[in-house]
């Protein structure tokens, strides 16, 4: 029964500090100058509009741009149940608030972060570096999987938007980190 409670407390202890390596990173990640953006797809709303969550990363991604951090944003997501393209309506948005149509790449089959890294990699084969525009949880997982694909500099920023739905979303990152960096 000792040994029992020893594994459980090791388990647990792993869990809470991968969790503060987590938030940690992905709250104080800063984009550095890079040749693309790469912005992660998430819900659009049943009237094409982008989410709130959506929102928040490609206003973040149309700063960069802006800034002059990136030179082109690539923008990546599905089709959601909605019957979206979450890419297109990102790329959308972005041509409206001004980024320039050939500055923008869209990835409509970037259904996860390692589609959306693999995908990066086939489209712009050349590129040596990225900054990545997803939520704070997300961040450390999305770095993973973009330099196991070869990227040499990879850095990444998150909008401030939170919510709730968050704490799920810590909770799932640390399985799909570990999914990442065995099986992938």
């Amino acid at each position: 029964m000792k040994k029992i409670r020893f594994i459980i407390s090791i388990i647990v202890l792993w869990f809470i500090i991968h969790q503060i390596v987590i938030i940690t990173d992905g709250l104080t990640s800063k984009p550095n100058k890079s040749e693309y953006a790469v912005i992660l797809g998430n819900k659009v709303n049943s009237d094409g509009t982008l989410s709130d969550r959506l929102k928040s990363r490609v206003l973040k991604g149309l700063d960069l741009y802006n800034d002059s951090l990136v030179k082109k944003i690539l923008v990546s997501g599905g089709l959601g149940k909605e019957g979206f393209y979450e890419a297109q309506k990102m790329a959308d948005f972005l041509v409206a608030n001004g980024v320039e149509k050939q500055d923008v790449i869209i990835d409509d089959y970037g259904n996860n972060s390692w589609l959306t890294a693999m995908n990066f990699k086939k489209l712009e084969s050349n590129s040596k570096s990225v900054v990545i525009v997803t939520q704070f949880y997300h961040i450390t997982r999305c770095k993973l999987a973009f330099r196991k694909l070869g990227i040499e500099k990879v850095s990444a920023v998150s909008p401030n938007y939170f919510e709730l739905r968050d704490f799920y979303s810590l909770f799932r990152e640390f399985f799909g980190y570990y999914k990442y960096l065995i099986f992938y």
